[in-house]
Order: C-alpha cells, then sequence, then structure tokens
C-alpha cells in the first residue's frame, strides 16, 4: 500500500543510511499496514555514537520512540522505531518503574 505518511518515514531512514548514520533498516509486513502508528520499523545504526543523531533527525516525525529491540521476533535488527503514542509512552518509562 502506498500510504504517504509511512513512504516519508522510509523516504527519511533511506536518507539517515545514505548519510552514513544507519546500517541497515527495515518494515516487516509493510504491504499489511494501513497506518503509520501501526508500523513498527527496526534499525541498526552504523554505530552506537550515532545514534543521538539518529533520534534527532528522527524527532520530526510525531509521536517517534524507539527501544532496544530484545524480542528480536521480527526482525534481528538492533532498535525497534514507532509512531505510536501509547508505545511512546511505555518507552518513556523508567525501567526501574517496570521492574516493581
Amino acid at each position: 500500500m502506498q500510504i504517504p505518511s509511512i513512504i516519508k518515514v522510509k523516504n527519511h531512514l533511506d536518507q539517515l543510511q545514505s548519510d552514513g548514520l544507519l546500517q541497515a533498516w527495515e518494515l516487516p509486513y509493510e504491504n499489511l499496514l494501513t497506518r503509520l502508528n501501526a508500523a513498527i520499523f527496526f534499525f541498526t545504526p552504523t554505530t552506537e555514537e550515532q545514534l543521538a543523531a539518529i533520534t534527532e533527525a528522527l524527532q520530526q516525525h510525531e509521536h517517534f520512540s524507539y527501544r532496544h529491540n530484545e524480542e528480536q521476533q521480527l526482525s534481528q535488527l538492533a532498535y525497534r522505531l514507532t509512531f505510536n503514542e501509547e508505545e511512546k509512552q511505555k518507552n518513556e518509562t523508567p525501567t526501574a518503574e517496570a521492574a516493581q
């Protein structure tokens, strides 16, 4: 499907990869998506030091958040990237609270 908001993020990720900030990125099940807030992208930075620049660049997209891809179920890439308000709140919750 051609979802403009998803295409915009994909183009941005392509640009970050061209700029040498991303080693790789992917969007599993892209053909099933109908909106950006349901999409789960995955990425691996070229180096961990570039994570701050990647984060800054992606802040322009509404409800941007990311976390380590601990599950490794949909992708083997290092980080999970979403544009969903609920996921953003979850990702911003300190891990100490989650352990309680």
